[in-house]
């Protein structure tokens, strides 16, 4: 089987890595769903969250650029102001996101109305439309707030949490139960893989799906405290958060044997940036793990 002809996938992270996945697949057109987290405090969007209370927006328009056809389009979502002007460090896509919010009865509708003025199919639905902000407790029982910090901890954190208890967007934990397969990474683990997995009811509905789970490992090592675990280590974390063992198949750069469960290696990186995945490696090695994990008894 292929992964074409699934019915419905759900892929869950944040920033450039679940772009790459949603971009991969965006032939699944409506088929295909990313839920993207919004607890980002740093660069432009944490600019636009220190003056308005709002979601993070950077990591949405992040798949977004990464999902339109035309480069000027995704030029003009990424575009940053410079200069001597109060919009100095902003990004126009955020903006735009930002104000269609404003004139919108919910987050959700504004990110469907750009996402059609852009002719993109894929739907992109944040963990939850209500702010929130990533906590880590270290082993130490200091708290950590904000992903600007916890990338710059030394050392792993005991736990994460979010600054609230925050609703999860209805459609999200819809098409999770509906799955047919889940998709968690790549990116950074503890700030774009984490977060959506933090928040209650789409954290059930990844446990209680019947849909297979996947995840993709990073094909470099972070520069933050995830940098230290072993692929064993962060299927382990990842099972403490959602509160079981929900990974069925492991896609990696090198094949790890003595995980207990399935592990695909050989993804390639792409050939301009290193930490990317080569779409059409990556494109190959989801039809390997789909046909791997729907094999028809014999």
């Amino acid at each position: 089987m292929q992964i074409a002809a699934l019915r419905r996938v759900t892929a869950i992270g944040g920033g450039h890595g679940l772009g790459r996945v949603l971009s991969t697949l965006a032939f699944l057109n409506n088929r295909l769903v990313g839920v993207v987290a919004t607890t980002d405090n740093g660069g432009a969007t944490g600019l636009l969250r220190q003056t308005h209370h709002t979601i993070a927006w950077g990591d949405i328009r992040n798949c977004l650029s990464q999902l339109v056809e035309q480069p000027l389009a995704a030029d003009v979502l990424n575009y940053r102001f410079r200069g001597e002007t109060p919009l100095c460090g902003h990004n126009l896509g955020n903006l735009l996101l930002y104000t269609l919010d404003q004139v919108s009865a919910r987050p959700l509708d504004g990110i469907q109305l750009l996402s059609r003025l852009l002719n993109v199919n894929t739907r992109l639905l944040p963990m939850s439309e209500c702010p929130t902000d990533l906590i880590a407790t270290t082993k130490d029982g200091i708290q950590c707030h904000g992903e600007l910090l916890i990338d710059k901890l030394e050392h792993m954190p005991q736990a994460l949490q979010l600054s609230a208890t925050p609703q999860a967007t209805p459609e999200a934990v819809r098409h999770l139960y509906n799955s047919d397969l889940i998709i968690l990474g790549p990116g950074s683990f503890l700030t774009s893989v984490l977060p959506p997995l933090l928040v209650k009811d789409i954290a059930q509905a990844v446990r209680q799906s019947a849909g297979k789970v996947i995840f993709i490992d990073n094909l470099v090592h972070e520069n933050g405290p995830s940098g230290q675990l072993s692929l064993r280590q962060k299927l382990d974390f990842l099972a403490q958060h959602i509160g079981t063992d929900v990974v069925d198949l492991v896609l990696s750069n090198h094949a790890d044997k003595r995980l207990g469960i399935p592990c695909i290696g050989d993804l390639r990186a792409d050939s301009e940036i290193s930490y990317r995945h080569q779409t059409e490696s990556l494109l190959k090695q989801l039809n390997f793990a789909v046909s791997a994990l729907f094999k028809k008894p014999a």
